[in-house]
This record gives C-alpha cells, sequence and structure tokens, in this order.
C-alpha cells in the first residue's frame, strides 16, 4: 500500500492540527478539514501554537504527505501512471488521542483549486467555459501605428547594446514553423540583434523588460491560458466597438516575446481590437485571464519609450457580468439585462432573493449563489442555457429531490457556507458526478493514536 494511506504518514501533521484546533475538536462530533498537494497546502484550522519550532514542524509533516503523494503510482521508470497530485482530509480526534483520519482523493473530475472541498467539477470531459471557446473578431481595417518602423528599431538597440549577437535566419525559420505563424517586422528586427536577455541586467536594461530567447517564444491562446470553471465561468469575453485591444482569454495573434520579470508578459497583438493598431504591444498577467492592457502602439514604441505606462484596456464588467452584494447591485431585477452572462450572488445580508427576473435572460450561462441566498432554488429549473451552476448544500438537495438539476451543464460548483463536513459535501459530489457518468470521490479511512509512545 502506497504510504500516502499509511496513518504514520500523516500523524505528524494531526498531531499539529490537535494542538493549533484544539477548541474544533474537543466539542462533539468536531473535525478540521485540509488538503495537501505536491506543490503546497491549504487548512482550514490553525497548524500548531505559531512558534517558529512548530513553523518548522509543519513544513516537514506537510513534506512527508507531498512525498507520500509523490510515490503514490509510480512505476519502475519513476512515471506518475495515476497523476495524484493533492489529496484532501477530515480529521477528528478523541480527548484520549484516537484519531479517524477521511482521506478523500478527488480523482480528475473535481478542478484542483485553493480549497479542501470539492467545490467545482468539470461535468463533461474537455468542456471549457464560453470566453474560452471565443475566437478573435476580424479587424480588417487595423493596421501597424505609425510609430512601427523596424529601422529604427533595429537602429535604437544597436546604440544601446554594446557588440549584440542577433539569432540566424534558421533561426527565425524554425521558431515561425514551430509557432505557425510568420513573425512581423518589427520582432524579426529585435531578434536580428539580440538573441535573449534572460538574467541579463544590461540587456534588460536597454530593452526594458526580459527578452525570451527565440526558442521560448509562445502563442498566448485560450489553450495556453486556460483557467478551471471555478474562476472562468464567472468571467465574459467583451471587445467593445472602441477597444484597442480584444477581451479574450487567448488568441492565436498574441505572441509573447518577453516578461516584466515576474508575472507579467509582454506580447506583439497580431489581433486587435477595432481601435488597435496591427502589431501592438500588450500586457498579459496571470492575475486576470481575460484580456490584455496595451502598452505601446509599436515595439518600436515600447523600445524607445519603455514599457512601465500600462493603458488599461479592458471593459467593465458590467452588463455581461452582474454580482450581487452589499457594494454592487441589490437585487436580481436590478441586475438583470438581455446581454447579462454571468450572474453572481454573493454574501447577503438581506432577505432570500427571487430568481425571477433571470428566467428567459438569453444570454445567461452562469449563476453562483452563496448558500442561503435564494428564496426558491426550483426558480433555477426555469433558466435554460446554464453551463455552469454554483449553489450551496441545501440548494442543491432540493434540485435534486425534485429530479430537477439543469442537464446542460458543463459543469458545477458547491458553495460551502462555513465549514461544512466533507464528508456530507463529498457525498453530495458523487451525486451530481454520477448523473453525468464522471469519476467519482474515493473516501479512504485511516485511524491510530496520536498520544506519544
Amino acid at each position: 500500500m502506497p504510504s500516502i494511506y499509511d496513518f504514520a504518514t500523516w500523524a505528524p501533521l494531526a498531531r499539529l492540527l490537535t494542538v493549533g484546533a484544539l477548541e474544533k475538536l474537543v466539542v462533539e462530533g468536531g473535525f478540521v478539514v485540509g488538503a495537501v498537494s505536491r506543490s503546497g497546502s491549504v487548512h482550514t484550522s490553525r497548524l500548531g501554537n505559531g512558534s517558529s519550532a512548530h513553523r518548522r514542524a509543519q513544513w516537514e509533516a506537510e513534506q512527508l504527505v507531498a512525498a507520500g503523494l509523490n510515490e503514490f503510482g509510480l512505476d519502475e521508470s519513476g512515471l506518475d501512471e495515476f497523476g495524484l497530485s493533492r489529496i484532501a482530509y477530515c480529521l477528528q480526534v478523541s480527548p484520549a488521542g484516537d484519531a479517524v483520519l477521511d482521506l478523500f482523493d478527488y480523482g480528475s473530475a473535481v478542478e484542483d483549486v485553493t480549497s479542501p472541498y470539492p467545490v467545482s467539477m468539470v461535468l463533461r470531459d474537455g468542456a471549457v467555459p464560453q470566453p474560452w471557446r471565443r475566437l478573435p473578431s476580424p479587424a480588417p481595417d487595423a493596421g501597424p501605428a505609425p510609430s512601427a518602423d523596424p529601422a529604427r528599431l533595429e537602429r535604437l538597440l544597436r546604440q544601446r547594446l554594446v557588440d549584440p549577437v542577433g539569432v540566424t535566419d534558421a533561426q527565425i525559420a524554425a521558431a515561425q514553423a514551430r509557432l505557425g505563424v510568420s513573425l512581423p517586422a518589427e520582432l524579426t528586427a529585435l531578434y536580428r540583434v539580440t538573441s535573449g536577455s534572460r538574467g541579463d541586467q544590461k540587456y534588460t536594461d536597454a530593452l526594458g523588460c526580459e527578452l525570451l530567447p527565440i526558442d521560448e517564444l509562445s502563442i498566448a491562446d485560450s489553450r495556453r491560458r486556460s483557467s478551471p470553471w471555478y474562476y472562468a465561468a464567472g468571467e465574459a469575453a467583451r471587445t467593445p466597438s472602441d477597444a484597442t485591444v480584444q477581451g479574450l482569454p487567448g488568441s492565436p495573434g498574441w505572441i509573447v516575446f518577453a516578461s516584466d520579470g515576474g508575472t507579467a508578459r509582454f506580447a506583439v497583438d497580431l489581433t486587435p481590437g477595432a481601435a488597435g493598431h496591427l502589431g501592438q504591444i500588450i500586457v498579459l498577467d496571470d492575475g486576470r485571464s481575460i484580456g490584455g492592457d496595451l502598452v505601446a502602439d509599436s515595439l518600436t514604441a515600447m523600445i524607445e519609450h519603455g514599457s512601465q505606462d500600462w493603458r488599461p484596456a479592458r471593459p467593465d464588467e458590467w452588463p455581461a457580468v452582474a454580482r450581487i452584494n452589499a457594494n454592487a447591485f441589490s437585487s436580481v431585477d436590478a441586475a438583470a439585462h438581455p446581454e447579462l452572462e454571468v450572474l453572481v450572488i454573493g454574501r447577503w445580508d438581506g432577505e432570500p432573493l427571487s430568481l425571477a427576473a433571470a428566467v428567459g435572460l438569453p444570454r445567461l450561462r452562469t449563476l453562483q449563489a452563496q448558500a442561503g441566498t435564494l428564496a426558491d432554488p426550483m426558480q433555477i429549473a426555469r433558466i435554460s442555457g446554464l453551463e455552469y451552476l454554483a449553489i450551496g448544500v441545501h440548494e442543491w438537495r432540493v434540485l435534486l429531490q425534485a429530479a430537477a438539476v439543469p442537464r446542460g451543464l458543463s459543469a458545477a460548483g458547491i458553495e460551502i457556507d462555513g465549514q461544512e463536513d466533507p464528508r456530507e459535501v463529498v457525498a453530495l459530489a458523487n451525486e451530481l458526478l454520477a448523473l453525468w457518468n464522471r469519476p467519482l470521490v474515493s473516501r479512504t479511512t485511516l485511524s491510530g493514536n496520536l498520544q506519544p509512545n
């Protein structure tokens, strides 16, 4: 049996949880919840007493569990055959130190997001949210900016760089063949002078960015900028008629060629909005999954004037996205609009809300509602066209009991209200997954004593 299912693998973590979450564990039926992955962890309770010794112990305990994940499914060649990348747990401990640990392997249908619960499930294999299925709209009138000047760009670079060494024609041809797109003239001019600046500060200072080696050029299409349904279903792709940058998750015309040294990436835009320029420079940030901000009208302008002044080019969410909470819309009636695609009901202190105004909206595809915010969950059954639905455990139970779960869904979420029993949430998740014949969440129960020998 893999060590991930050995109580001894979990005992150090369980002891720290017993110290940090004692007030939760000592009550009748008390439990604590968390999840550990190969790259990190999330816990709904404190681990240890906050001392430096316990922080070190936490790291060591999580590494022990991560090592168990790493060995899970390894064949003789060292390859991971099963792909178990994280595991969630529910811990109960008696006053005598007897511990019961329920482990949950969420499998391939539950998305890996920052929650120890199965809060988002893909119901149709390979399904992606609507914005990720959108292609750029043609902008036949868009042309290069007046500032675009490959010859001037080359002169600027040779003035700034000492003994520059560029790439060969063969390397440029190879990059074009790999990407499936011809490199624009300005980008070709850039690489004819310098082959890359990763980690070389003098090049970074001269260029205003960290230029990628030519064999690391990439296309920031929607596949490369993928995002879990849990986050992406709440986004909308909008490109107003006066937009410079198309409001898409990605485009086959966004060629990423540099970074700012952090999470931001610079791209040449060959599919601009109607008010943009062919070959303009945009910035894409991993913290935002839709669209990009304008950096410069051309690569020449960016190198000449710098890349620090980004011009926001992302349209307002409304009317495609409406968020109902204390700081935004106060009712579904106020939020309803023929162009509404995403309706999010967040923390709400008022009376539960009616969804009547959302029934019949032609574009509504996402509904997310915190637990307890809906007056009548059965109104959901009257909303056609939903591809993502995220509601509380009670609301899902109402739909399941009435056999009214929308069957057109591609993904589903469970909104957690406080610290709910993960065993009940997993049972609900499995009922939903079973409706689409998707892989179920498995549960393994371990037991042992945490008192020192």
